[in-house]
């Protein structure tokens, strides 16, 4: 989903209207605060979001909004693209610095933005994949975490058992419980997953 947040409406139609042109669903917000009210609730699209936000707005700016998304630790699943009329290279420099994913002056070209909205949903995706892994592995207890280690390190049941002090049923149960938390059927799909 795109988030398009600018005070203009002519501007959030008009960048509705090349999102759409593009397959791209949109949202518009009329105010960085109307927008923040969405980031706090986090009902993210699982195809991933990314924002476009206006610069220059009354009230909050568009700094002022992505500094409370970074201040949340949201701009990895919400990559921000700033757009503005009253941009200058060390605010540029700054914000990209601040982990902004791009800024583009007005005008700018349709083309090029939209390329960059669609690498946004994609580092969108990925961060709220790498994020559901992390949570999964937060489920798993200290002895399978041991467990898991040594199975990334590619070590049978036996030698896990032996390096562990464990009977080998009991790696098989932690094994067991491990793929079932990750949510995986191999040790060769977990690798993967955690590379």
């Amino acid at each position: 989903m795109l988030h398009i947040v600018d005070d203009e409406a002519v501007v959030r139609d008009a960048l509705s209207w090349l999102a759409s042109s593009r397959g791209i669903a949109a949202t518009t917000y009329e105010s960085a605060a109307a927008f923040l009210a969405f980031a706090q609730a986090g009902a993210f699209d699982p195809e991933g979001d990314c924002v476009l936000l206006d610069v220059r707005m009354p009230e909050i700016s568009g700094v002022a909004a992505f500094d409370q998304l970074a201040a949340r630790g949201l701009t990895a699943r919400l990559p921000v693209i700033f757009l503005t009329g009253h941009g200058d290279v060390p605010m540029a420099v700054d914000t990209l610095k601040r982990g902004a994913f791009d800024f583009f002056e007005k005008p700018f070209n349709d083309n090029q933005l939209m390329d960059r909205v669609q690498e946004g949903l994609a580092a969108s995706r990925q961060a709220s994949a790498k994020a559901a892994v992390q949570a999964r592995l937060a489920t798993l207890s200290s002895r399978e975490r041991e467990v898991l280690d040594l199975i990334l390190a590619g070590k049978m049941n036996k030698v896990v058992a032996d390096e562990l002090g464990i009977s080998m049923r009991t790696v098989e149960v932690h094994r067991a419980h491990i793929f079932d938390k990750m949510q995986v059927k191999t040790a060769v799909e977990l690798a993967g997953l955690l590379k």
